[in-house]
Parts: structure tokens; C-alpha cells; sequence
């Protein structure tokens, strides 16, 4: 689908440019001819993985919980990062999965791409499941707290199609790889 002919950028100015991601204010001209202002959060990416862990009792998802300043708690959520810029998804969900769960995927496929939140951002999400997995220890940023919690498949498809899971990005996951029988 094209863009409407009736709206026409006609300036953007970055308020802040920040370390993931910058604010701007996008200017536009409506069919109308009246101008408006929207703000906009430009994101370079991110890497989103859902990691299943073979184990003798059954396979689980690793979650983590990550304490969420927008939100002023914590959330149990798979892992994500944002892309380094110019990097390859795939190689950023690796570096993330490492970095946040401490495991270590002997495979990384991917799984789908969306957008998030479309309405304020540009973000595009990469979505990838990840298999073989083997412990080698987290290494986490400087601004990061994370624990790592195992979940057992079923479980974990539960909470995400009966509203016990809140992050998006999670039930997304979980009921895509279900829908495709991946789980």
C-alpha cells in the first residue's frame, strides 16, 4: 500500500539524541493543508529471541525479568536487545541471548518481523527462535538487572494466551511458534 498523496513531510526536528534511540518531531501537511506535529521515537531495531531449552523433563522457555523504568517494575519477558548499528539481526539476537540469559544457541532462526508500536515509533523488530542452547554464563551491561526463570512450554503458552504474560513481544512469540508448531 502507498502513502496517501494528502500528507507531505515538511520538516523534522530531533529534540534528543539518545543512546538507543532519538526523539524527533515529524511536521506534516494534511490533505487539508493544515500542518501538523507528531512526535516520533526513531529506533534503530531490535533483536527479540525466543529461547527453548531441551531438559529430561520437557522443554521451557527462558525468560527474564527486567525491571522496566517506563513501567516502574519488573516484567517477565524473552530476551531483546537493540541492534548495533549497521549489525545484523540474527548476530544481535546471538549477542543478546548471551549477554541477558547466559545461554548460548547452537541454532537461530528466524521467526517473523514487526513493528511494535507504529503509532510512535519506527521500531522494527526481529523475531528468532532459538535452539541447542547451552549455558556459558550472563554477561550483562553496566544498567542492567536481570534474573533468568525457566518455564515449561505449556506453562508458558498459558500465560500468554490467558493474559498472565504483559510483554507483547512475549505472547507474540509464544503463539507463533505455537501456531506453527514449533513448540
Amino acid at each position: 500500500m502507498s502513502e496517501p498523496d494528502s500528507i507531505r513531510e515538511i520538516g523534522r526536528t530531533t529534540l534528543r539524541k539518545g543512546r538507543k534511540f532519538d526523539f524527533e518531531v515529524l511536521r506534516v501537511r494534511a490533505a487539508s493543508g493544515k500542518e501538523l506535529e507528531c512526535d516520533i521515537v526513531r529506533h534503530g531495531g531490535s533483536a527479540v529471541i525466543l529461547p527453548v531449552l531441551d531438559r529430561p523433563e520437557g522443554p521451557a522457555i527462558v525468560f527474564v525479568r527486567n525491571y522496566r523504568y517506563s513501567i516502574a517494575r519488573t516484567l517477565l519477558e524473552i530476551p531483546a536487545g537493540t541492534l548495533e548499528k549497521g549489525e545484523d539481526p540474527g548476530v544481535c539476537a546471538g549477542r543478546e541471548l548471551i549477554e541477558e540469559t547466559g545461554y548460548r544457541a547452537a541454532r537461530i532462526e528466524p521467526l517473523a518481523e514487526f513493528l511494535p508500536t507504529p503509532g510512535m515509533t519506527n521500531e522494527r523488530m526481529h523475531l528468532f527462535l532459538a535452539t541447542g542452547l547451552s549455558f556459558v554464563g550472563q554477561d550483562l551491561e553496566e544498567d542492567e538487572s536481570i534474573q533468568v526463570e525457566l518455564v515449561p512450554v505449556p506453562e508458558a503458552i498459558s500465560m500468554a494466551t490467558g493474559g498472565r504474560l504483559e510483554d507483547g513481544k512475549s505472547i507474540l512469540a509464544l503463539c507463533l511458534a505455537r501456531q506453527k508448531q514449533l513448540l
